[in-house]
């Protein structure tokens, strides 16, 4: 097609990170090692940079920047009427046009009509190994329909100037007129189970193990913090559970429809495992690529989408480097006796809009 998108398969590190920012260099970067990733494509920050040169809005966010001040109520008045002024510049046509007939490839390869995507934001700023940028942008789930992705890329541009990116920025020392923004449209899963997993033990830094939270359906229940998840130790060499917690988990986040709704678990599953232990040891094996492939221990986000086949069911949704024990000297635990490891479960995805 053109320069405005990127099937994430075509990603190459050398030539593209610069284009995709942090998030989507990131799938392409698990995609192009045989991780099992769910489809999608980039739509690079050239799409944005013609957003972004518009003098109307140039001269905008210029105007509104210099008055704000540290003054909250002004910043946020400031971040209102850019995105507002960002959301109502129309997208370019040859830029609507590839993402209208990447997003039908897409829906053609799922088999889908019109499949149900993740709209990510992937600002440049992500890349930048002084400041975490993560969350300061937006991302919406269950996005259906060229119209809504068309819609909803836009607001992801527009989210490079809400109150807390702006803020961020400003205190971090970034202009915020050279942080770019791009956009991952990914294939959605339907998790019946989803969770994170850290390549050692979060509490000790023990690194002949893998920690695994899980929840039922997705994680939003963990995340604000309505149940506590079951937690999983497995050891790398032996490929076994040495440690369960299973938890009481008394409510979910599942798809209706095409909405994302909390409802109760049935009194048979709220004391019920939510993994397998054939499940338990998929996902710790699925970490251990990612962490041989990285080279460093790593805190991925994956799912068990309940409409693909056992074996095949398990995906990563994304991978980082752990940035507290990885840093550290730590002994290896040779002891039997394991205490409790906290929660770690971090955000994997939330009802409809959520910080990315």
């Amino acid at each position: 097609m053109g320069d405005y998108t990127l099937w994430f398969e075509e990603y190459v590190e050398e030539r593209d990170r610069s284009r995709v920012g942090g998030k989507c260099a990131s799938l392409g970067t698990m995609v192009e090692a045989g991780l099992p990733v769910p489809p999608g494509f980039a739509v690079t920050t050239e799409a944005y940079d013609t957003l972004r040169s518009h003098p109307d809005l140039v001269t905008l966010v210029h105007d509104h920047l210099a008055s704000v001040d540290g003054d909250t109520r002004r910043l946020q008045a400031a971040a209102v009427e850019i995105r507002a002024a960002v959301e109502a510049i129309p997208v370019p046509g040859q830029i609507e046009e590839e993402i209208r007939r990447r997003y039908a490839q897409l829906s053609e390869r799922s088999g889908l009509d019109e499949v149900p995507v993740a709209v990510r934001s992937s600002a440049t700023a992500e890349d930048q190994p002084d400041a975490s940028f993560a969350g300061q942008q937006d991302t919406y789930l269950w996005v259906r329909g060229a119209d809504q992705v068309v819609e909803h890329v836009r607001r992801c541009w527009s989210s490079i100037f809400t109150d807390r990116a702006i803020a961020y920025r400003r205190a971090m020392g970034y202009d915020h007129q050279v942080i770019a923004m791009a956009v991952a449209v990914q294939q959605m899963v339907d998790p019946k189970a989803a969770g994170v997993a850290f390549t050692l033990n979060p509490q000790d830094g023990d690194r002949s193990q893998v920690a695994i939270d899980a929840s039922w359906g997705l994680g939003e229940a963990v995340v604000s913090g309505e149940v506590t998840p079951d937690n999983f130790l497995v050891d790398k060499v032996l490929r076994t559970v040495v440690r369960r917690m299973i938890s009481s988990k008394h409510v979910e986040y599942r798809l209706v429809g095409d909405r994302v709704e909390k409802v109760a678990v049935d009194d048979e599953r709220r004391e019920q495992a939510c993994l397998t232990d054939d499940e338990i040891c998929a996902v710790a094996a699925m970490a251990r690529r990612a962490e041989r492939h990285y080279g460093c221990p790593q805190d991925i986000e994956w799912a068990i989408d309940r409409h693909l086949p056992d074996g095949e069911n398990i995906v990563l949704l994304q991978s980082r480097p752990e940035t507290v024990w990885s840093r550290k000297q730590v002994a290896p635990v040779v002891s039997g006796t394991y205490d409790p490891v906290s929660s770690i479960v971090a955000t994997l995805t939330a009802p409809l809009h959520a910080s990315a």
